[in-house]
């Protein structure tokens, strides 16, 4: 295996006279002499006991470093960070949440620049890992499979993290007491995992099997389980045929499969947050994907998946019937999907599915194509006087596609959440929450305690909410986010008023202050620029140079 081909980038650090320091650093990590004459595989761990998202990928790392090993390669284990959004949820923590994607994909890149690997397997189990990692493989451009960390099982009676959050907003209605509360706080996380609904760490590797960018299945297992690991292996062995082959992330990540990953998407149910994502990845494989092309496609994608946060059930249940395979054969079948894209296994979209067998007769998981649980696309991309460069709204139907009421205004998530829980909040308010965008924030917060205390009080068909901010995947109800313009930057989302009537409009992709144009000009001329609320460190870094939600919210966008 081992000529100039393969060894393109290791080749350079570690042959000839002059690179005697570098083996000899090398020998103490491991190496023997015959070990610098093969192709070198950094395996980019997100392992850490921060979160039970990631709390097994060591193993899972070891997994992949074997794979590798056992076909002529040589592993090489590191780790990058990862944050929890589901620990940090609602207090200034969250804030990193969005900024950790820069600062894992950044570590990645760096660390597989400066050893000289020859390709990469990244093993990802948190939301916003998983497109860091596929943010630096894409920057990287070395031959690259993604591993995903698997889901976590089912809590006691059917609950996952969202239910916790519900349940919070339950205590504060007086339909919940306190000590069924504590109940599912101890019961609802059973172990390692990535939380269980078609929420953003489902829907984030779900659109990366579809990318081509993990192998098949990857998305649809138990972050416990024989097929996990066996998972790895593969992955660990087929880079070096990527490597062999030569077949970059720049050969697989292209427009189409960009396509086929928001359609996947769609047909799943999947989280808002894919589309920013989405965005920051094909920005990085130098993709042209904007706002719109979610609307385009969304058109004619339906929404199939019974899934939690707005379905029935968990991801677990998908995996037993078969995970996403089936319904991309689906998918393909009908004409949504490129079956000619590459794809790490080295084979194509089509050649991966064609041997997949269908779904059992008897699932109510995933719907027929002609009896969808909506139409066209639940991702819904709003224009307005308010978000006059797009918005994000996440509207399966069940919550009606239309809504107006009056503004209640509030400066900070903590705010707004005081205000659901305490009954300022009542039927008819459209709840905003702005300066919680990228620049803003600074970090662009997730809105889940808001919207989880929302459906928790009963409330989920009567009060909206709207926000610079974004949301969890495991938020639902009539939500939007990403408005942009963000009211740091001076968006008209910074001058609507408390009684100020709104209107969201899902049908027509609207997204309206009901006040005239004239109001509005004079009441964005006497806006201010806040001042910045952080000026040290890695928030303000990312304020000076994050850009636009609605182009990804990436860092290097010159």
């Amino acid at each position: 295996m081992a000529n100039d081909k393969t060894r393109r980038f290791s080749s350079i650090i570690v042959d000839g006279v002059a690179q005697a320091p570098s083996r000899a650093m090398l020998h103490a990590v491991g190496f023997d002499d015959d070990d610098f004459k093969k192709p070198q595989v950094g395996i980019a761990s997100t392992w850490s006991m921060v979160t039970p998202c990631n709390m097994h990928i060591n193993r899972l790392a070891e997994d992949a470093a074997q794979g590798v090993d056992e076909v002529g390669g040589k592993s090489i284990i590191f780790n990058t960070i990862t944050v929890s959004d589901g620990i940090s949820m609602g207090t200034p923590g969250m804030r990193y949440s969005l900024v950790s994607r820069e600062v894992i994909a950044d570590s990645i890149e760096t660390v597989t620049g400066a050893q000289g690997f020859d390709g990469v397997v990244a093993i990802g189990g948190c939301d916003k890992n998983m497109p860091g990692c596929l943010i630096a493989m894409a920057r990287l451009n070395r031959p690259s499979v993604f591993v995903y960390g698997g889901t976590i099982k089912p809590g006691a009676g059917h609950t996952d993290i969202v239910s916790v959050f519900e349940a919070v907003g339950g205590v504060a209605a007086g339909t919940v007491s306190e000590a069924e509360l504590k109940v599912v706080e101890d019961t609802a996380i059973p172990g390692p995992g990535s939380c269980g609904g078609m929420y953003t760490a489902n829907t984030m590797a779900s659109a990366i099997e579809a990318l081509g960018m993990s192998m098949p299945n990857s998305s649809a297992q138990e972050a416990v389980s024989e097929d996990k690991k066996n998972d790895c292996r593969r992955a660990g062995a087929a880079v070096l045929e990527l490597i062999k082959n030569d077949i970059k992330p720049s050969d697989i990540m292209t427009r189409k499969a960009f396509e086929n990953a928001i359609t996947v998407v769609i047909a799943l149910g999947g989280s808002t947050n894919a589309v920013l994502h989405l965005l920051a990845m094909a920005h990085a494989a130098n993709v042209e994907l904007e706002l719109d092309d979610f609307t385009k496609i969304g058109a004619n994608v339906p929404l199939l998946a019974d899934l939690k946060p707005s379905g029935r059930y968990l991801m677990s249940e998908l995996i037993a019937i078969g995970g996403i395979q089936p319904l991309m054969k689906i998918l393909l079948d009908a004409g949504l999907l490129h079956g000619d894209c590459m794809t790490v296994t080295g084979k194509t979209m089509a050649e991966n599915l064609a041997d997949v067998k269908p779904y059992p007769v008897e699932q109510d998981i995933i719907r027929a194509l002609d009896n969808p649980i909506k139409k066209d696309s639940h991702l819904v991309i709003l224009y307005g006087n308010i978000a006059t460069t797009g918005s994000v709204a996440k509207i399966t139907g069940k919550e009606g596609l239309t809504f107006t009421g009056r503004a209640r205004v509030f400066e900070s998530e903590e705010a707004a959440l005081t205000a659901i829980l305490d009954d300022t909040v009542v039927k008819g308010d459209v709840v905003v929450i702005r300066h919680e965008g990228p620049v803003g924030g600074p970090g662009m917060r997730e809105m889940l305690s808001p919207t989880g205390a929302i459906m928790g009080k009963g409330l989920g068909k009567d009060v909206a909410l709207i926000t610079d901010g974004r949301f969890s995947g495991g938020s639902h109800g009539f939500v939007v986010g990403h408005v942009t313009p963000e009211a740091a930057v001076g968006g008209p989302i910074a001058i609507i008023e408390t009684g100020d009537s709104l209107t969201i409009d899902a049908e027509n992709k609207t997204l309206n202050l009901n006040i005239s144009q004239e109001e509005i000009d004079k009441r964005l001329s006497g806006w201010k620029q806040p001042a910045p609320k952080e000026t040290r460190g890695v928030l303000a870094k990312y304020a000076k140079l994050v850009c636009s939600a609605s182009e990804g919210a990436v860092t290097d966008k010159f």
